[in-house]
């Protein structure tokens, strides 16, 4: 289960908690949502696992599309050396070469470009999960503690 999921499940638990009249506050099982919360933290791990696979990913894809470009450009170099025999013949040869240079680099530039991009909106989405996450635990801590303020304030008053 992803942690949107669980944070779902949590907030389901939140909202059909039972009203207290009066005060307008609510009643929640404390294990129950302490428990969902745990399983918000061991759900942590997973998605920074994920997290590192695309950035591993992101290496290898740029590592690839390196040594493509590399391949690319000996290529051209091998085939540009073969053809020094005539001038008309090794000028249009530079030519080619240079461009098949050009567009392999161009090819890497938008592969780099790609998948930095890529990795930066996964590392965003994961980063408003995040951000999401906390202000629910936050919420409900806070919830918590008015109870337990409240609940204090009524045993103290008794």
């Amino acid at each position: 289960m992803e942690i949107l999921q669980i944070i779902d499940i949590l907030e389901d638990k939140i909202e059909q908690a039972k009203n207290i009249p009066l005060i307008n506050r609510a009643m929640i099982d404390k294990e129950d949502i302490l428990s969902t919360i745990e399983d918000i933290r061991l759900r942590f791990p997973e998605d920074l696992k994920q997290a590192r696979w695309v950035k591993d990913e992101r290496k290898r894809i740029l590592a690839e599309a390196q040594q493509e470009a590399e391949g690319i450009a000996k290529d051209a170099e091998e085939k540009a050396a073969a053809l020094v025999t005539e001038h008309e013949i090794t000028k249009k040869a530079y030519e080619q070469a240079n461009e098949i240079i050009a567009a392999a680099q161009k090819n890497a530039r938008e592969l780099r470009l790609g998948a930095r991009q890529y990795v930066d909106s996964l590392f965003a989405d994961s980063e408003q999960r995040l951000a999401k996450a906390q202000e629910i635990i936050r919420h409900a801590r806070a919830e918590v503690r008015q109870d337990t303020n409240a609940s204090a304030k009524t045993i103290e008053n008794k």
